[in-house]
């Protein structure tokens, strides 16, 4: 049988990427639109996926010592104004309060497209001596920002996030710590999510407004564009110094502190659609997803089905997440492709003529493969190829980002390459911001990082044939 007809609802993913996204997510009901133009509903399905990643990187976050805390939505426009390049940046995606309880404002209040700004202000207050460093806070919440273009989960709106503020006393500890935070970025996208990771700098162009450095981990999506997976920021003394953030150090002086800023958000889940989804719908990897397995009984009219399906959902429950689909108005066909087209790791079909060889079938989703397994085994069995699916799906990652990167020497081959093969370019430049937007222009590329791990392509840059500084990897984004 052919992928595409499995589930007829959802686009061809090769005709029309853009379509089968959107038809992933509204059929496989992780979100869908509301009366508002640009804000999504998160359903259930969808926000089970959210609360397994946060569940895991707040898990990470609290053992480098980070403590969560919520901040208003709130913040005065005085507040935004203070460091100007933050205000710069953001000045044209603020969303605006100006009347309360039916009385103008006296000041305008933004909702926060981020928060740096009302951490910064309270950090201000909090703060006096070097022993009460560092402050290592985060808060999971939702922001504002004003969109032009919207798609669910990658570009809404309203998002939701965590955003981690920290201030440290030494400009060693901040920028380390700013380094720590993208590794557990690059360890939540990698071990959870099964999608490898590019880590690197931002370049100046392309950094967070009012940072010292920006650093990402990027990744690379089926259709070969690039979706940045979280960025670190390390401001130094930037906000501190706007925002009055002064300790006695311990030579006794004032000195002002050294902050760092990062983040996750829903992205993540548009990610997760577009690296690993194919033909049938979602594909989820089984350490993030909501219902690792389903047990789907067949026949269940017949006598005692019913019950052993259940007898087998309680023993497993003890150590998975699983459903059993009992659902009378369906046949077993018809929820063998609905559950496939949401994605969950693994079906268990349950027969009568199972039942009496006491076994049943395990389907992998992401290869189909079939497997007879002893129900005396199952509990045990069922992890093992749990864990095997999960790697196969980042290696089948892995292997697309091997073939979808390319190298080039000159604007020619740059543009070949992303015609023939969309994907990473890795190219040398020279650092000049004016090549960088004349590749843009050209290509519609950007530059998704300055990777840490740099190879020698050659002494010349790709755009403008001066020498080159440094090997950047390229691609067209989300």
């Amino acid at each position: 049988m052919k992928d595409k007809e499995f589930v007829k609802e959802i686009t061809n993913i090769e005709e029309d990427f853009a379509k089968w996204y959107t038809d992933i997510v509204l059929k496989a009901e992780l979100a869908d639109y509301t009366a508002v133009k640009g804000f999504i509903a998160i359903r259930p399905y969808g926000y089970a996926i959210w609360e397994n990643i946060q569940k895991y990187a707040d898990k990470k976050f609290k053992e480098h010592g980070v403590k969560n805390l919520s901040m208003p939505v709130l913040i005065p426009e005085s507040l935004l104004q203070k460091e100007k390049d933050h205000v710069e940046g953001f000045a044209p995606e603020v969303a605006w309060v100006t009347t309360g309880g039916g009385e103008e404002l006296e000041e305008r209040l933004c909702v926060r497209p981020t928060s740096e700004t009302i951490f910064s202000t309270m950090y201000s207050k909090w703060l006096s001596s070097w022993r009460e460093l560092p402050f290592l806070y985060n808060q999971w919440c939702n922001v504002l920002r004003w969109e032009k273009e919207t798609r669910p989960f990658l570009r809404s709106r309203e998002f939701l996030w965590q955003e981690g503020h920290t201030i440290h006393e030494t400009e060693e500890e901040a920028k380390k710590f700013t380094l720590e935070m993208l590794e557990v970025y690059a360890d939540v996208v990698e071990n959870l999510l099964a999608i490898p990771v590019l880590k690197g700098k931002k370049t100046f162009t392309e950094q967070f407004a009012g940072a010292d450095s920006t650093y990402t981990v990027e990744t690379l999506m089926h259709d070969g564009r690039a979706l940045q997976g979280g960025t670190s920021h390390y401001f130094g003394q930037n906000f501190t110094k706007a925002f009055d953030i002064k300790f006695q150090n311990r030579e006794g002086k004032e000195e002002y502190a050294y902050q760092t800023s990062w983040g996750i958000s829903t992205r993540l889940i548009g990610a997760v659609i577009m690296a690993h989804g194919d033909n049938r719908g979602l594909k989820l990897p089984p350490r993030v997803a909501p219902i690792q397995a389903v047990i789907v009984p067949v026949a269940m009219h017949k006598e005692g089905v019913k019950e052993k399906a259940e007898e087998v959902y309680k023993d497993l429950l003890e150590k998975y997440r699983v459903e059993v689909d009992t659902r009378e108005q369906y046949s077993p066909g018809y929820k063998f492709n609905d559950w496939e087209m949401r994605g969950v790791p693994v079906r268990i079909e349950l027969g009568p003529r199972d039942i009496e060889n006491n076994k049943c079938v395990v389907v992998r989703r992401d290869n189909s493969e079939k497997i007879d397994i002893s129900l005396d085994e199952l509990k045990e069995k069922l992890g093992e190829i749990l864990e095997d699916i999960q790697k196969n799906m980042y290696e089948a990652c892995q292997k697309r980002v091997k073939e979808k990167t390319t190298i080039a020497h000159n604007l020619e081959e740059f543009e070949e390459n992303l015609k023939n093969n969309q994907g990473y370019v890795k190219t040398m430049w020279c650092g000049d911001a004016e090549c960088e937007e004349k590749i843009h222009d050209l290509t519609g590329a950007k530059s998704r990082c300055i990777p840490f791990e740099q190879e020698n392509l050659g002494d010349k840059c790709v755009c403008c044939g001066k020498p080159a500084k440094t090997m950047v990897v390229w691609g067209r984004q989300y």
